[in-house]
């Protein structure tokens, strides 16, 4: 007898639910976040499961793993994708589990790639710094536009990262202005040492391989971007 298994996984529990070839329920359990307690549970049912479906939510990672290293077969579902199989989920069910059991049994369950775990923590760290990267724009747009707003002079985006305390006194006379400036200031130099950390971290640890490596000849397209457009092709 073969077993089909769907995990619905939130921030601090999750519900197992276990089917058989005929759509049969077998077990169903909700259990907390612990990786050693779902391992102990789905013990008895180890040689009879055919694979185990995990949604691809934002606290997967260590579920995957775990199941994986453990030899179960994990499926990740994408739930972008599962929408069009909305209509087969019993109106009754508080859980997720059962349904996605059946897309398995089936053979339609939409699935999502699931990333290397040894090269995953560098991806994730290079998603980090896009985030910083954005958070720096955000407050030399606001710096830029604080000098321009109240001396009528336009700013670039190097002279707004190079600004010193004496050209900001120079240029504004309202010491709440100062403030509000020498405070984007302070904020884009920290994100800067950030980023510039975590670039050279990267650096050291990935190297672009063929065909990424043809990303370089695009304008604008420099080390970094090009690492991070492979690791997110995830090829």
């Amino acid at each position: 007898m073969s077993y089909y298994v769907g995990i619905d996984l939130h921030s601090d529990n999750s519900y197992i639910g276990v089917i058989d070839k005929k759509a049969s329920r077998i077990f169903g359990k909700k259990l907390p976040n612990d990786l050693e307690v779902i391992l102990k549970t789905l013990e008895p049912f180890q040689k009879k499961i055919q694979g185990i479906v995990v949604e691809s939510t934002y606290n997967w990672y260590w579920l995957v793993d775990g199941l994986q290293e453990a030899k179960y077969k994990v499926h990740l579902a994408n739930p972008a994708e599962m929408q069009q199989y909305s209509g087969m989920k019993y109106t009754d069910d508080t859980w997720d589990s059962y349904w996605l059991a059946h897309l398995l049994r089936l053979g339609i369950l939409p699935e999502g790639y699931i990333y290397p775990k040894e090269i995953r923590p560098i991806r994730d760290l290079l998603r980090k710094r896009t985030m910083l990267v954005r958070h720096r724009t955000a407050h030399i747009l606001s710096l830029q536009n604080m000098v321009n707003r109240n001396t009528g002079r336009k700013v670039n985006v190097n002279d707004a990262k190079r600004l010193s305390e004496e050209k900001i006194s120079e240029q504004l006379t309202d010491e709440h202005h100062k403030m509000a400036v020498q405070s984007d200031k302070a904020v884009i130099d920290f994100f800067h040492e950030q980023i510039d950390r975590i670039e050279k971290a990267v650096l050291k640890e990935v190297k672009l391989r063929y065909p990424y490596e043809e990303l370089l000849t695009v304008p604008g397209i420099g080390k970094i971007l090009g690492i991070t457009i492979m690791l997110e092709t995830g090829d």
